[in-house]
């Protein structure tokens, strides 16, 4: 899987169904700062993860 040119290391393709939990994943902070992990803040605070397609793309 690429994602912004990067290439994740995700072993499992499996379907989310709904109250599953979300995996962990890391992402490059805001302006190349520390990187963030769902599991720093898991059980911790509430996450929304939001995912949309970008401007350029045909969907």
């Amino acid at each position: 899987m690429v994602a912004f040119g990067r290439t994740s290391t995700a072993k499992s393709t499996s379907t989310l169904k709904v109250g599953d939990k979300a995996p962990d994943f890391g992402l490059p902070g805001h302006r190349g700062g520390e990187t963030f992990r769902l599991s720093d803040i898991r059980g911790k605070k509430n996450a929304v993860i939001v995912f949309y397609p970008l401007d350029w793309t045909p969907v």
